[in-house]
């Protein structure tokens, strides 16, 4: 433990400690930009500089240690006047459009700003940085004029995601982070998780916005607009409103849709279940039929892209199943439209996802038919909670309603998708039952739970060992998929999911950090641990489906709606 003081007030650290690290146990705040608390430092920025006593230098306390004896100062005249010179330099080069900036309220530069209360116009001439804006992508749009060069948005792209779409390109004053070779993001081997996002303390990286689509169609008499739900987002939303993370908020979310115009609220829960089954039975046919394995799950459209583009040659590893979102789409498009006497094209089919992939996934020519998508706009979390803003609803007092029926009924097994592992355990519970024809002793398969990167289980099902293991985050998944490849991964099923924790830590939620994870994971449990249903194989609703459209998991009409193929995209790597 070495001992120093800051601002006049002792304090005791471990060796090793940064001059940040050492405020924070007084509880005194120092300013950052390129700070992020879950990646490397990077002390580029400069906005945390503080004041060595005696020398007088100003070093940045991001990086630099804590010393035995030192003594400096947060907010001296010196610090305070470099401070302001270097916001002054950083606004000179950055868009001047705060009031119509997505990121307006949540911008950290912004926040910075207000902080400093820096209100005076800057000394120096506005030159912006780049008039670029690549609107490409259906996921991600990219305003290169609101960079201010921190490198957050690169390091979530190459070291968390290992994606290596966006890199530092130009050299001084001309330095962006955008895809290389002068592609668009449309072009690149982005995958549209929306990490970089989540990164980005300005507006140069923001989520596409399609609320304007479904705010037309609520105008449109003959239009009805029906939305589904993801398990995460009855978590995610009342954080995007303000609450504390981990806040449950179904019932109201529920209230609050229809408030703002959507004529269905459905329970993507539902198809969750439903994709158990299918999932599940298919993974049972490999296994018995000698099909090839491991089978890997394939709910998440941005480790589905990630397989298309870097390991191109595993995709008949991948379970056929469409993701639940798609699933929901196909019924809705099909069974719910003649059941309710609709046109197909009548019916807007709006996906609320925590999911920036989403965007690009209900974009794939093969999820649709005879010329329309399944699903025909997404709209995130985020999104969400501006509508709900935007309409005046005061959300914390809003009554509990219960999802619409047929599609409002899903069990604790399609509640946990949320999370990583969610989509393991939840086949665990059915597949064990369907093969021993024994109902498992505990439910609670902790052993595929958790926030780590690569998690393992066994599970005996009649004498077989049936081995699975689960990753979160790509950096996690190209090890596992490396394992494959090369013929050393010795499991029967895998779970990826694209974002680290899982659809929780998803790109189109709030913005996060690794302290709200845990929150929002517990969340989880708790909403399965609460419903009365926790076994897909339970829920009658998805039995009544089966007897009354389907057939039987994997048959010919379930494959024909809920089942598709891949794309090899590895010539986006040249």
């Amino acid at each position: 433990m070495i001992r120093l003081t800051i601002d006049g007030l002792p304090v005791e650290v471990e060796e090793g400690s940064t001059l940040m690290e050492a405020a924070k146990k007084l509880d005194i705040h120092i300013p950052t930009l390129c700070f992020h608390p879950d990646q490397d430092v990077k002390a580029n920025c400069r906005i945390c500089l503080v004041e060595l006593e005696g020398n007088k230098l100003l070093v940045p306390a991001c990086s630099y240690p804590a010393e035995n004896g030192m003594s400096i100062r947060t907010h001296s005249p010196k610090v305070r006047r470099a401070r302001r010179n270097i916001l002054e330099l950083i606004l000179a080069r950055h868009a001047q459009d705060c009031l119509h900036c997505d990121r307006s309220g949540t911008c950290e530069l912004q926040a910075v700003a207000e902080e400093m209360h820096f209100v005076k116009i800057p000394r120096y001439p506005y030159v912006a940085r780049s008039d670029e804006s690549d609107n490409s992508s259906p996921s991600i749009v990219r305003n290169a004029a609101k960079c201010i060069n921190c490198g957050r948005c690169e390091y979530a792209c190459s070291q968390v995601q290992t994606v290596h779409a966006l890199s530092k390109v130009g050299r001084g004053f001309e330095v962006q982070f955008r895809p290389a070779y002068g592609r668009t993001l449309a072009e690149s081997i982005c995958v549209n998780c929306g990490q970089c996002v989540q990164a980005c303390p300005t507006g140069a990286l923001t989520i596409r916005d399609d609320t304007q689509v479904v705010w037309h169609a609520f105008a449109v008499p003959e239009k009805l607009v029906v939305a589904q739900v993801a398990p995460a987002v009855r978590i995610t939303l009342a954080e995007a409103l303000g609450e504390p993370p981990g806040s449950i908020s179904t019932g109201r979310m529920v209230s609050a849709m229809k408030r703002v115009g959507f004529h269905k609220v459905f329970d993507t829960d539902f198809t969750a279940d439903l994709t158990i089954m299918e999932e599940g039975t298919e993974l049972l046919g490999r296994i018995k039929s000698g099909g090839v394995l491991p089978m890997v799950t394939s709910c998440c459209p941005a480790w589905i892209k990630f397989c298309e583009t870097f390991y191109p040659d595993l995709l008949p590893n991948l379970s056929t199943c469409k993701s639940p979102q798609q699933m929901f789409g196909a019924l809705l498009k099909t069974y719910y439209a003649e059941k309710t006497g609709k046109k197909p094209e009548d019916i807007l089919s709006v996906s609320v996802m925590p999911c920036t992939a989403k965007k690009f996934e209900e974009t794939r020519p093969e999820l649709g038919r005879n010329g329309m998508r399944d699903v025909d706009a997404v709209v995130t979390a985020q999104e969400l909670a501006r509508m709900i803003r935007s309409a005046g609803i005061r959300f914390d007092t809003l009554p509990d309603t219960p999802f619409d029926a047929p599609f409002g009924l899903g069990t604790g097994a399609g509640e946990i998708f949320g999370s990583t592992g969610g989509v393991m355990e939840a086949a665990l519970r059915t597949v064990y039952e369907v093969v021993t024809g024994k109902p498992l002793e505990n439910l609670d398969i902790k052993a595929v739970r958790g926030l780590e990167g690569v998690k393992e289980a066994s599970v005996e099902m009649n004498g077989m060992s049936v081995k699975v293991a689960v990753t979160n985050g790509l950096s996690n998944a190209r090890k596992i998929m490396d394992l494959v490849r090369a013929g050393k991964a010795d499991y029967h099923f895998i779970e990826i999911m694209a974002c680290p924790g899982g659809c929780i830590g998803g790109g189109g939620n709030p913005i996060k950090n690794n302290a709200k994870m845990k929150p929002r994971l517990d969340a989880v449990y708790r909403l399965d641990r609460e419903l009365p249903l926790r076994k897909s194989h339970e829920n009658p609703a998805v039995k009544a489906l089966y007897e009354e459209y389907l057939g039987e998991p994997n048959g010919h009409r379930s494959h024909a709606l809920l089942h598709t193929g891949y794309v090899n995209r590895s010539g986006l790597l040249g």
